[in-house]
Order: structure tokens, then sequence, then C-alpha cells
């Protein structure tokens, strides 16, 4: 492992442990309780706002994402089928082995963090008591496996992800995936839409980790809302609000995410398992990226 990527590996324990040391309050018993910032002191009235919203539109559009992503995406196998590309080409090595563990660390975090989600969400129609308990220290504990994974994630592949012309023109093509036909499409070594959710996943993520766990600790950031003129129970409110937010997108990305690799192009996944992709694959499907290659060779 190189100097670098020790320091990085470093800062994430760093922040893990940050987390740990924070989550033992509430496992250790030592909630802090009888707290004026609970009252009325302060407060930005955000009460109502979060009762309607989550009386109203939380619940819904998650059920929405829930069904209505993967069904689009059923519809769309059926219609357009998944891409094949020819496994008889020169393979690419395209993601180191440290790249490809804390990508598995990223992936088996949400893996949990999603279901878990869901069932903390759900909790009152599956009847609450120990089973979303345990969902909820257990997404917990995900969102720690997370935060290993993200800074290292974020800093190893931020100058790839910079926005670049080509993602304009691949937003305009739907990344070819409304056609049947192979095509070249214009991207570097990620597409736009991997852009999207990178983002999305590391700086979002990143407030998801706060926000979530203002509301797992609930006497996080005492002194953080005086500061912003709020008292502690609108701090948590609005933590709830933010967190459920991006959660909505997070999710329906993840979801995009998951059917891209898994089902709409055909071995996909290999790559972030071997480090390799298909020649075929990444001439068609990331073809800025596949010239470059070609003239770094030819050079």
């Amino acid at each position: 492992m190189t100097r670098r990527a020790i320091i990085v590996v470093a800062a994430s324990m760093m922040l893990a442990s940050a987390a740990c040391a924070a989550d033992s309050q509430i496992w250790g018993g030592m909630i802090i309780t009888n707290i004026p910032e609970y009252g009325k002191d302060q407060s930005r009235n955000l009460g109502p706002l979060f009762t309607y919203l989550q009386g109203n539109f939380f619940r819904s559009i998650f059920l929405g994402i829930l069904l209505g992503i993967p069904a689009v995406f059923l519809c769309h196998y059926l219609v357009f089928g998944p891409k094949v590309f020819s496994h008889d080409g020169e393979r690419i090595y395209v993601f180191t082995l440290f790249n490809r563990i804390i990508h598995l660390l990223a992936a088996v975090s949400f893996v949990i963090l999603v279901p878990t989600g869901f069932m903390i969400v759900f909790g009152a129609y599956l009847g609450g008591g120990a089973l979303v308990t345990y969902a909820r220290h257990l997404h917990g504990i995900a969102t720690i496996v997370f935060a290993v994974s993200v800074v290292p994630m974020f800093v190893f592949w931020f100058v790839e992800m910079l926005p670049a012309m080509d993602d304009i023109k691949w937003f305009f093509m739907l990344g070819g995936y409304l056609s049947r036909k192979k095509q070249e499409v214009p991207a570097g070594k990620f597409n736009g839409g991997q852009k999207v959710w990178f983002w999305l996943a590391t700086i979002g993520g990143l407030v998801m980790i706060v926000t979530g766990g203002a509301m797992y600790l609930q006497d996080f950031g005492l002194g953080i809302a005086g500061g912003l003129g709020m008292s502690q129970i609108d701090l948590l409110r609005l933590a709830a609000i933010v967190h459920n937010l991006l959660a909505f997108a997070v999710v329906a990305f993840f979801f995009t995410h998951v059917y891209m690799s898994l089902f709409a192009i055909k071995g996909s996944i290999n790559s972030i398992i071997t480090g390799y992709k298909e020649e075929d694959e990444v001439k068609h499907l990331h073809s800025s990226y596949y010239r470059k290659l070609k003239q770094v060779r030819k050079a």
C-alpha cells in the first residue's frame, strides 16, 4: 500500500473512531437529560413542517422509490435487454486492488444501510419493537463502515470524477441505454451518471453521516444548536428533514447503480471484482478513455 493510501485510511479510521466514541455514550447509558435547548427557547418552529412532511410525504416517497425504480428498470430490461460485449479482445486493467477494497466496503455498507433504512421508515408497519431497534443499531454500525470507505473513495477518484464536456454529451444520449445497438458513447474512465452518483454518495453521504448521527445520538451538537440560533429539538428536526431528502436521491441512485452493474451491462460487476474491463466494453461505453489509452500506448 502506498504512503498516500496509508494516510487516507488513517484519516478514515479517525473519523470512524470518533463515530464509535460518540455512539458509546448512548450504548453506555450516558444520555444527557434535562437540556433547556429541547424546549421552546430559540425555537424555529420546525415542528409543524416536520410533522407535515413526515406524515404526508416521506413514507409515500420512499414507497414510490422502493416500488417504482425497480419497476422502471424491469421495463427497461424487457424492452432493451442487457448490453453484451465481446470477451475476445484485450482485458484492460481499470481498478487497483485498493480501489476494489474501498468499493467493497462502501458496497457492503450500502447493502445494509438501504434495507435497514427502509425498516426504520416503515417501522410502525413492522410492529416496531426489537426488530426495528436492531435495524436502527445495524444502520448505525453500517454507517461507521461507510465512514471508513468514503474518505479514501473521495480522495482517490476526485480528479477523475470532475465534470467534463463528455458528460453533457453522455446525458444527451442517456448513455446509449435507450438503444439496442452498441454505439460508442463519449465518456472518460467514469461516465456522467457515475459521476453524479459519486458526488451524491460522497458529499451527500458525509452530510447523511452527520445528520444521521444527530438523530441517533439525540444529544449530539448541544453547542451547535445554540450557535445556529435554534433549539436542540429543532436541530434534530432539521437533521431528519435533510437526512430524508438526501436519502430519496441516494436510494434511487443506489438502485440505478445496482441495476447497471448487475443487469444492464452483462458482466460489468466483474470489473470491480477483478479490476479488469473487457476492451469491447471500454471501447463502446468509455470511448474517450479508450482513445486516450491507445494514444498513451502508441507514445
